[in-house]
């Protein structure tokens, strides 16, 4: 069985959205090294009006979905075992490391929340991970649901063609990726670096690794703080520290 992406949704439409274009969607729809599947959530309603949600316990704006009617959703869905994903602005961070690990499962399965979120209730009952993909909140959890099944679906051998694009990529080291460049070779006043004309493999590995360092120091101090933590544990142990 292909690696399988459910998505939990009051908005089936929604999808595949970009997940269905270019590399990823051609690995979807005519190579099948994936698949998508995606649960109307409203079907899971009990209310004759297709209601899903309530008014906050304890008071408040907005509406809450009801824990009932997604357990229900979930029910529905088979591949026990698989990753159980929650898309949330207060969840944790996404991650390449988080994402990897989700990669080597068959599949994952994506609630996506409206409104003010959902009952937590059924979030602690069936296990779900909420994660975030920002600091930011979004009207809901679709978009960043197929941030997470992007992520993942790029990782599955065959999908991108050769795996040898992803070793050098942003995060893979902890480190951002180096700037890329292609002809032109002056564009709007701006060349390309001579040093990636020089044919010198050394020189240009060089050149990029110091690109990634200066770029991950200046934009992401956090990521920074641990390469060189990392950097530094990894020298005590080569010195027996």
């Amino acid at each position: 069985m292909p690696f399988t992406a459910t998505v939990l949704t009051m908005f089936p439409e929604a999808f595949p959205g970009p997940l269905g274009v270019s590399l990823i969607g051609t690995a979807w729809r005519e190579r099948g090294l994936w698949s998508l599947d995606t649960v109307d959530i409203r079907a899971f309603s009990t209310d004759t009006r297709g209601f899903l949600d309530d008014t906050p316990a304890g008071g408040g704006p907005g509406a809450v979905l009801k824990a009932d009617v997604v357990a229900r959703a979930l029910d529905s869905v088979s591949g026990a075992g698989r990753p159980l994903l929650y898309m949330s602005a207060r969840g944790r961070p996404l991650t390449q490391a988080r994402v990897k690990e989700w990669a080597k499962a068959d599949g994952i399965t994506v609630l996506c929340g409206r409104f003010e979120g959902v009952d937590q209730r059924v979030l602690d009952a069936r296990g779900f991970e909420e994660v975030s993909v920002g600091n930011a909140v979004l009207a809901g959890g679709e978009a960043a649901a197929m941030v997470a099944i992007e992520a993942c679906v790029r990782l599955l051998p065959g999908v991108l063609g050769s795996g040898d694009s992803l070793s050098s990529e942003s995060f893979e080291d902890g480190l951002l990726e180096h700037p890329q460049y292609t002809r032109p070779r002056t564009f709007e006043g701006f060349d390309i670096p001579e040093v990636l004309l020089s044919g010198d493999h050394k020189r240009i590995a060089q050149w990029r690794q110091a690109q990634r360092e200066t770029t991950t120091r200046e934009r992401r101090p956090d990521l920074w703080a641990a390469h060189l933590a990392k950097s530094q544990l990894k020298g005590e142990k080569a010195r027996g520290e």
